[in-house]
């Protein structure tokens, strides 16, 4: 572990140098015992895929006190106590197509079918690593090592709000209409930030799990137009 100063009020905890989901899980198994310590003075926590970034007011809390407290809930004692069992949330995709343009080329290029991959995407738990890019913007590990694919060669100037995208060994769900270079394979009904919401305007979380299930375009209709008279 690396331990980095971040000027008066800020500290970085680095578990590793490169996307690894053991990095990952050690990242958040800290942030639950710094969050459990309940420090008065801490202003946000901040996970990434390798880091844990401690933001505080060093009027109210001692520098000392938080470099103290964010290594002992790095510590292996501290980690293997606030490991937990995580509910996975359902995400309805509906895959191909309109809504999926990338399916084809994704499935031929890792040799198999359209539905196997789909499967495939249905049969595995995805953990959100971390929030970035774009508010809501959910950066999400757990994919088959088959799936590691480069970003596109071209870029897309305008990816559709909502879009399920893969590359470079993760999945992502764009929150916003924006340029993206990810492949698309489906896209969900579901508003991934909501600004109405300050308490909690991102659907989802760093630790959140999230299980695929597959949708057809008629319930995707039937989903959406539910949720936006929700």
């Amino acid at each position: 572990m690396k331990l980095l100063e971040l000027g008066d009020g800020a500290l970085t905890l680095e578990f590793g140098e490169r996307i690894d989901p053991d990095a990952n899980a050690n990242v958040m198994a800290a942030r639950d015992a710094l969050r459990a310590l309940n420090l008065d003075g801490i202003t946000d926590i901040v996970p990434t895929w390798r880091s844990l970034t401690v933001h505080f007011d060093p009027l109210r809390l001692p520098h000392d006190r938080v470099r103290r407290a964010l290594l002992q809930a790095a510590s292996e004692e501290s980690a293997l106590a606030t490991r937990r069992s995580v509910a996975p949330i359902i995400l309805p995709v509906c895959f191909g197509g309109e809504f999926g343009p990338d399916l084809a080329d994704v499935a031929a290029a890792t040799g198999r079918s359209e539905g196997e991959l789909i499967a495939a995407l249905c049969a595995v738990d995805l953990q959100v690593a971390l929030i970035g890019f774009l508010p809501g913007f959910p950066y999400l590990g757990g994919l088959p090592d088959w799936l590691d694919l480069p970003r596109r060669a071209t870029p897309r100037t305008a990816v559709p709000a909502n879009s399920f995208a893969i590359a470079g060994g993760q999945a992502a769900i764009y929150p916003w209409q924006s340029p993206g270079g990810w492949h698309l394979l489906g896209r969900t009904p579901l508003t991934l930030f909501d600004p109405a919401n300050p308490q909690r305007p991102a659907r989802f979380a760093p630790g959140d799990v999230l299980r695929i299930e597959a949708i057809s375009p008629d319930e995707f209709t039937v989903l959406r137009e539910r949720l936006r008279h929700a």
